[in-house]
């Protein structure tokens, strides 16, 4: 799960479609420069693709792509493309408006609340502007397979999406409507040809294609896979400064992951361990969170336990696969039969549970408990201590290495508005603890920087900032069940067709690009994405031999397929040398009368600093080409 930024691919970086180079000239296209950022542009891509005139804002968190812009997001659907069609996927194009019905199964319309956009036509049927596809595409799977034979199909769009974010920011990062590439891939089985598992790896490595196609440092981390549900799952992050998200990475092994899936590693644990005094109880009233307790009880958070309830749902595909590993579960015929109903998660006071590692750990699908149902049953929420185990029946204790140790520990005491002091695991729990039905040791909350890694024993983790602009998963059977997709195997069995679903932000990634990628000038265009990858500027364009010039250096770059952009503007020097510096193409190329004079032009490389550098016109433009395909 290394960072990468080496390509991957045979493919030159200039070439990124299978098109010939083109030209223009900036009189005779939109490119609409400013000084100035919208007021509420706080983010460098929101700033820098606004100011260069790539994106124009329409409403919030709804843009206008303008020429430039516009190119840069053709060139990344066409490595898109390019890259999922050698990967074995089809494209088709579904539409934007779904009707509501589709949700009848799936219940997503109730998952996605308000941000699921929904309107009703003439006649009063309900539809929504589609936030992704599943439902779409599984209907037509249900209308157009029947038999394992016509399986594993991949197929793919490049198409707009719509959700009605509460707060729209940071320019294209978070926006109402954006253009998205996602795909679903339908199988007969998980291993073997054909099998998920072939198809997940290929996306992989077509999605390492595709970002290193881009010229982005990026990072695959493995991923929870998030209100879409499924199993396995990775993010593709832009590695940036700036980024919204942090990546928790091993500095030695390259393994890389988000903070909900990050593993920790070996942290030794165990109940066995003194009392340092009695156990104590404080009355703590009004007081809303466990940074208020301590401070009233005069005990530092990571000196408290904090214990989160959640309920305990069906089992885990882990648990059908190895029932063993799960001694407080009974499993028959592919169901529980009996189990826990609740499971208390244990954690020191400033660290957070980690709900998904909680499923792992305890073979259940799980959601925090519903409080009226949980103080029905008996817990004290607010207050509730690691004592319940022996007092609420059906529950499980997973308790945090971090918290299994001696020492002094505060609690909550199971009695409203009331903590405690000096608990001790032996004392408080006793023989329960010994009883591997009902209490567990393991690793239930998020990763911080400084743990310990969990693929390289010494090593600690540490902390870098992603934007994700890439996230594959493996669906499994959550639609396919939800909506009655299944195909006859080779024993005529109905078996569900199991699913994945890969999406990659085609808007995104532009954004996220230049957030990775500029300087106190402006963009900062990787090669591949550039707009044009050469700005020939003619200082008077009212000189026909410059004219000329540009004229003949643009059709022999345009013959090596490399794009072209003609400033034949009426404008000052300083204007023009602000605006090539502000849209970030990888040369520029200057047309003076002093360089013309001794047969040159001026070649300066936007990654340079300084001034360019003179080069003869009859070597200009094999130089071009080589520093394009270096």
């Amino acid at each position: 799960m290394a960072s990468h930024t080496a390509p991957e691919s045979s493919r030159p970086l200039v070439v990124t479609s299978k098109r010939a180079g083109s030209s223009a000239h900036w009189s005779r296209t939109l490119i609409p420069t400013a000084r100035e950022a919208p007021n509420d542009a706080e983010t460098p891509s929101h700033i820098l693709l606004h100011r260069a005139g790539f994106v124009r804002q329409v409403g919030a968190g709804i843009y206008d792509y303008l020429p430039l812009g516009w190119r840069v997001i053709n060139k990344i659907a066409d490595i898109v493309r390019e890259e999922m069609n050698d990967a074995g996927a089809s494209e088709l194009l579904m539409p934007a408006l779904e009707p509501l019905e589709l949700f009848a199964g799936t219940k997503r319309d109730v998952d996605y609340g308000d941000n699921l956009f929904r309107l009703k036509d003439r006649r009063g049927r309900e539809a929504a502007l589609a936030p992704t596809h599943e439902e779409v595409i599984t209907e037509l799977m249900l209308a157009c397979v029947t038999s394992y034979k016509q399986l594993p199909l991949n197929l793919y769009q490049i198409q707009t999406k719509f959700r009605d974010e509460a707060r729209p920011r940071a320019g294209l990062l978070r926006c109402r409507e954006f253009l998205m590439k996602d795909a679903y891939s339908f199988h007969a089985a998980i291993e073997g040809p054909g099998g998920l598992n072939e198809a997940y790896d290929a996306m992989y490595r077509a999605y390492t294609n595709i970002f290193t196609r881009c010229g982005l440092d990026f990072s695959a981390v493995e991923a929870d896979s998030g209100p879409i549900g499924g199993s396995a799952s990775h993010e593709f992050m832009v590695n940036c400064v700036s980024g919204e998200d942090t990546i928790l990475k091993c500095p030695v092994s390259g393994y890389a992951a988000n903070v909900e899936k990050c593993e920790i590693g070996h942290r030794p644990g165990s109940f066995e361990h003194p009392a340092v005094g009695d156990w104590t109880e404080v009355h703590t009233p009004n007081l809303p969170g466990i940074d208020e307790v301590g401070k009233f009880m005069k005990v530092k958070p990571e000196r408290m336990l904090k214990s989160i309830v959640f309920e305990a749902g069906e089992v885990t595909a882990d648990a059908l696969a190895n029932p063993s590993a799960y001694p407080w579960l009974t499993i028959e015929n592919g169901a529980k039969t009996a189990g826990p109903k609740w499971i208390v998660v244990v954690v020191r006071g400033d660290h957070d549970a980690n709900e998904g590692k909680a499923k792992i750990a305890s073979g259940c699908m799980v959601k925090l408990a519903d409080e009226k149902a949980a103080r029905a049953a008996g817990f004290a929420i607010g207050y509730v201590s690691p004592r319940v185990v022996n007092s609420v029946p059906g529950t499980l204790l997973l308790v945090d290495p971090d918290v299994a140790q001696g020492g002094f520990w505060a609690t909550g005491s199971d009695k409203a508005d009331h903590h405690a002091k000096y608990f001790n695991w032996k004392r408080e729990i006793g023989a329960t603890l010994d009883d591997a039905r009902k209490v567990k040791i393991t690793d239930v909350r998020n990763a911080m920087a400084g743990d310990p890694s969990p693929r390289a024993a010494g090593t600690s983790l540490v902390t870098g900032r992603g934007i994700e602009v890439g996230h594959i998963f493996k669906l499994g059977t959550k639609y396919s069940v939800a909506m009655g997709l299944s195909v006859l195997d080779q024993q005529q069995q109905k078996r569900a067709v199991i699913m994945g679903c890969y999406g990659i932000g085609v808007s995104r990634t532009m954004a996220a690009c230049v957030e990775m990628s500029h300087d106190a000038n402006g963009i900062v265009w990787p090669k591949a994405l550039a707009p044009y990858h050469v700005l020939i500027t003619i200082m008077r364009p009212d000189d026909a031999a410059q004219v000329a010039l540009a004229g003949k250096i643009a059709c022999a770059l345009v013959g090596e397929g490399v794009d072209v952009l003609v400033d034949d503007r009426d404008e000052r020097p300083g204007v023009k040398f602000k605006d090539a510096d502000l849209i970030g193409l990888p040369i520029r190329l200057t047309l003076g009368e002093k360089a013309m004079e001794q047969v040159c032009v001026e070649f300066k490389a936007r990654r340079d600093e300084g001034k360019g550098e003179l080069v003869a016109i009859d070597a200009v433009v094999a130089k071009c080409v080589e520093m394009l395909n270096a």
